[in-house]
């Protein structure tokens, strides 16, 4: 079972993940030991680097959403990817395992056999997946062989067939074609791109904005970043009151201090993901081609949506607003349906939101970023409302998967389970 561990570790954890094809890429072009440790450790440090970089932003982000619950009243589910499958893993800890790492297996074939010619490298994304995959299958009578079979299909499937769905607009994004969107927000990713292309003009860019010379200092993405976060917070932190936010939050801290600091804490973060995600592509893309030429003829690596925030930095910020914005309209309209209440997740709707808003800028600039954004706050919202029943029957009435993905396979999973019952 240690070798099983292994492998788990291995494809669960995307530094080390990336860090091995890089190193088998390297070899297989039969690169000196020089290039290869240097390769190899570089696209390591840049997930590293990536990872530390989003580590700060859910910090701030979990610092910003209890001021917002206690300051408007907010009660209900937070859409949370990693407590849900925290929970899973109680019961479902093997069949999660084994579905992920046979999973990858069946990527490669069908990357290898198909016009798929996608490898997917995200592999906490693998792990999350794996795990919804054993819950809803679990909760439609599936167990043993047979659930851990079906798992790894679908699992691989899903692994080839969301990267090529969304690849037409991932292009138009990087501007090349030699890396592909990995992360399972696509069905939101493409609606936003399929808006764009309705309502706007790629050539009306958000990073085309333009600023009056006196603030001229907008025109720095991070600096942006930066006091649009400040007000946020402020809003949030007023909101709250400052007995709450110093007593609860910045362990005595003025409130006004913390939310600033916070906020512009948020915006390091953006910074240090965007380098993280330039150092990756560096690296990764010179390596992968080693393997696609021995293993899978012309496959992409398929990477996290991080990797997307550097082609349009202000789309990121008004893509993570507008999603967050129709995430709270979501919330608005949710008990008119007799739905669970879904509390809009900070970080689903800055990453997803954020990614979405790249997307629709890419097809439809500034207003295919906002609206597109903003439909995919809503999609992702009322997704995580119709998910609750298929999950409930497992304990998971307090959480939910937060990316679309999660969402609709575990809807469709359970609706074609009641067919069969």
């Amino acid at each position: 079972m240690w070798i099983l561990k292994l492998i788990q570790d291995i494809l669960s954890v995307p530094a080390i993940l990336v860090g091995v094809v890089s190193f088998v890429g390297l070899v297989v072009q039969k690169k000196t030991f020089s290039e290869v440790v240097s390769g190899s450790l570089k696209t390591i440090l840049g997930f590293l680097i990536l990872v530390a970089g989003a580590v700060t932003l859910i910090g701030s982000l979990n610092a910003l959403g209890p001021m917002l619950e206690t300051g408007f009243g907010i009660k209900g589910v937070v859409p949370n990817n990693e407590a849900i499958v925290a929970i899973a893993q109680k019961t479902l800890g093997r069949e999660t395992a084994l579905i992920m790492v046979f999973g990858f297996l069946v990527n490669i074939l069908l990357a290898r056999f198909t016009p798929f010619k996608f490898i997917w490298l995200t592999g906490h994304h693998s792990f999350y997946m794996a795990a919804l995959i054993s819950a809803t299958l679990g909760t439609a009578g599936l167990s043993g062989a047979g659930l851990i079979i079906l798992g790894a299909i679908i699992l691989g499937l899903m692994q080839v067939l969301m990267p090529a769905w969304i690849h037409p607009y991932m292009k138009k994004v990087t501007g090349s074609d030699e890396i592909a969107l990995g992360h399972f927000g696509t069905l939101g990713y493409f609606v936003s791109g399929a808006i764009g292309k309705i309502v706007g003009n790629p050539e009306d860019s958000t990073e085309n904005i333009k600023f009056a010379k006196g603030l001229g200092f907008l025109r720095e993405s991070l600096v942006a970043t930066g006091i649009t976060m400040i007000i946020v917070f402020l809003i949030a932190s007023f909101a709250a009151g400052p007995s709450y936010v110093e007593s609860k939050l910045s362990g005595g801290q003025n409130f006004l201090v913390y939310a600033i600091l916070q906020a512009l804490t948020f915006a390091a973060g953006v910074g240090v993901v965007i380098y993280g995600v330039r150092m990756i592509i560096s690296e990764i893309v010179p390596a992968f081609k080693g393997i696609p030429d021995k293993i899978v003829p012309e496959a992409k690596p398929a990477l996290d949506c991080p990797v997307t925030f550097p082609y349009a930095p202000n789309a990121v910020i008004i893509g993570f607003i507008f999603s967050f914005l129709g995430g709270i309209l979501s919330m608005l309209l949710m008990p008119l349906f007799n739905l669970p209440v879904i509390i809009p997740g900070l970080v689903p709707h800055f990453f997803v939101g954020g990614t979405a808003g790249v997307i629709g800028n890419a097809t439809g600039g500034r207003r295919g970023a906002i609206i597109g954004s903003f439909v995919n706050g809503i999609i992702i919202s009322f997704g995580a409302a119709f998910l609750l029943p298929a999950l409930g029957t497992l304990g998971f009435e307090n959480t939910t998967f937060g990316d679309s993905d999660f969402q609709w396979l575990g809807i469709l999973i359970s609706l074609v389970a009641r067919l069969f019952k």
